[in-house]
């Protein structure tokens, strides 16, 4: 080890990795979380990558960043701003060097800040040479590309190849600095190309220049110890959104012994919903990639119909063209699981970006009168939670569900702790039988006076023979019908049967103060800055309470009664006031919102300074 390298043990750090899309920023960060949750540390991350995933290398519009949030306390985001910022090229310094704290480490690959490159990234001079970064940042310029070569001599690959090894590099140089072991990653690349010895040897090579380099080059003056988190004792992993759903969805297979279809379309960023399901037949998934969005949400549809729980996925565009089925959803009432990625934008918008862009979709995106339930994920282990209760819920009630999840909670990761499949509700299946027939005849709407579902029948039985389509039903029989009167009251009944589901919510929890000046209600991936701005608030002895939504549809029981307890209540959201439209409209009250499309997540500072205003 280099010499007068002290070690310093600090709470959390926030890193952020940013260079080309080609550059393996998104794989530095993985691995570097991997390594993080396998330490014990509490996590957050936030991938975040362009729709140009294929911009020219060097250019503004092609930069790809990773930030991982990580430390020894419980942590709620993938953090403010970066403490340290690994800048690969000057793209990606010149992209985010304004998010870096003052006075933070600025790690970056000197080889890349050609005259090419500088003038791509808009640099009239070199600003690792002439003296603007050194009194604002601890600076570190290392040769990445000479490092890799010098420690791949020898290996028979190409020299493109040899280059794209500095992402290994780069993080080898951040597990010195934090103390993390190289053994997970080498675990890793041997499992990845376990069929390329030597890109393995390559990249491990890269791994231990980079580590030996924080090491023995004496330029660094501390390292830092992030110690174990203490959390609660149990199995963990790391968890993303995405894993999560699909996980979800799995455990409610295997919970209910229905068989689970899952039909869509591929369209980010939903596609890896379908891309992981598909790899999983042996639990007797059965996957359908259709050739269009409607075709997805049929087959899945058809699925239920015939006795399977049918579940479909997309985002705001597919979901737009989803929409008629989804009213043969309601009418029919059968069972059906629709995950909604949300992303950034109308139209095509900004795939790779995350927007609670489509909650009044969700809830009122359909012709006619068509309720549906809406639940929401505000984490990405909580996805897991979310879709699980969805399918519970639809098979449950009869109905389909509407699952909002976002870009954020899908690609970001958090340590999961593996819940028991006793602690989980039971999802029971009771497929039609004699007691639902009058006269011998079978009823396809005579409902369970309870959850007025109506019974659920498989194609084929003797003597369940039945009929169904898109036009109104008659109650009980299930006949067409063009009666007035029946129709407002199967409209209403279906109504009712949405709002029952509200009867299963436990008492809202609410942090922080049960009266007081402000309520903080949000809902979604807003959950991890909304809780940190409380914390921080309550801290400071403000009069500040936060309720955080799971169900948009029903509401809980008890919001209302919530809600007048404070003299203001503030509405965070990822849109222009969706969820404060309903809010308005259902409880009268006058909530203010925090409204911002960045394409990025919203910010505790941005919470607590809103905050701060309204209480005056």
């Amino acid at each position: 080890m280099a010499k007068n390298v002290s070690n310093k043990t600090i709470d959390n750090v926030t890193i952020r990795f940013a260079g080309d899309s080609g550059d393996g920023m998104q794989l530095s960060g993985g691995r570097f979380t991997q390594t993080s949750a396998v330490v014990g540390n509490d996590l957050s991350t936030l991938p975040d990558f362009p729709a140009e995933i294929r911009a020219p290398a060097g250019s503004l519009a092609g930069v790809s960043s990773f930030q991982i949030h990580f430390s020894s306390q419980e942590i709620h985001t993938p953090g403010e701003k970066p403490d340290v910022l690994v800048a690969m090229n000057p793209a990606a310094l010149k992209v985010h060097l304004k998010d870096l704290v003052p006075g933070g480490t600025l790690i970056v690959n000197k080889n890349a800040f050609t005259k090419k490159n500088l003038t791509l990234a808009g640099y009239e001079d070199d600003p690792t040479e002439d003296g603007s970064l050194v009194d604002y940042y601890s600076t570190h310029f290392i040769e990445m590309g000479k490092l890799v070569t010098n420690a791949c001599e020898g290996i028979d690959i190409p020299s493109k190849m040899v280059d794209r090894t500095k992402n290994l590099c780069a993080l080898g140089v951040l597990f010195w600095m934090y103390d993390r072991p190289l053994e997970p990653t080498i675990d890793w690349l041997n499992q990845k190309f376990k069929s390329k010895p030597d890109i393995i040897e390559a990249n491990v090579r890269a791994l231990n220049a980079g580590y030996n380099y924080g090491d023995t080059a004496e330029i660094f003056t501390t390292r830092y110890i992030v110690e174990k988190a203490k959390l609660p004792k149990g199995k963990y992993r790391n968890m993303n959104g995405t894993l999560a759903s699909c996980l979800g969805i799995l455990t409610a297979a295997e919970k209910s012994n229905l068989g689970i279809t899952f039909a869509g379309y591929p369209i980010t960023p939903a596609s890896n919903i379908l891309h992981t399901l598909s790899n999983w037949k042996q639990f007797g998934i059965k996957t359908y990639q259709a050739e269009d969005e409607i075709a997805g949400i049929g087959a899945a549809l058809g699925a239920s119909y015939g006795g399977a729980l049918g579940i479909t996925a997309s985002s705001g565009p597919g979901i737009a063209l989803k929409s008629e089925f989804l009213g043969l959803a309601v009418m029919t009432e059968l069972p059906l699981v629709v995950i909604n990625v949300q992303r950034g934008g109308p139209s095509t918008g900004l795939p790779t970006k995350t927007e609670q862009s489509d909650l009044l979709q969700a809830l009122y995106g359909r012709n006619g009168e068509a309720p549906m339930p809406v639940i929401t994920s505000s984490t990405p282990g909580d996805c897991f939670y979310v879709a699980y209760e969805a399918c519970r819920i639809a098979v449950k009630y009869m109905t389909p569900v509407m699952v909002l999840t976002d870009g954020y909670l899908a690609n970001g990761s958090e340590p999961w702790q593996i819940p028991k499949l006793s602690d989980l509700k039971d999802i029971k299946v009771k497929f039609a039988n004699k007691s639902s027939k009058v006269d011998d005849q079978y009823m396809p709407y005579l409902r369970e006076k309870k959850t007025l579902a109506r019974p659920w029948a498989l194609p084929g039985t003797t003597g369940l023979e039945h009929r169904i389509g898109g036009l109104e039903k008659e109650d009980v029989t299930g006949n067409v019908s063009y009666d007035p009167e029946n129709h407002h009251h199967m409209v209403e009944t279906r109504a009712k049967k949405v709002a029952n589901i509200s009867s299963e919510f436990d008492k809202t929890e609410i942090y922080g103060k049960k009266s007081g000046d402000v309520l903080i209600l949000a809902w979604g991936g807003t959950r991890g800055a909304c809780r940190s701005a409380a914390e921080s608030l309550i801290n400071d002895g403000c009069k500040v309470g936060y309720v955080h939504l799971r169900w948009i549809n029903p509401l809980p029981d008890d919001l209302g009664e919530i809600l007048i307890k404070y003299k203001n209540v503030l509405i965070p959201e990822i849109n222009f006031g969706q969820l404060i439209k309903v809010i308005r409209s259902e409880y009268l009250v006058d909530a203010k919102g925090l409204n911002q499309v960045y394409g990025k997540p919203i910010s505790a500072a941005d919470i607590q300074d809103e905050v701060k205003k309204l209480i005056g």
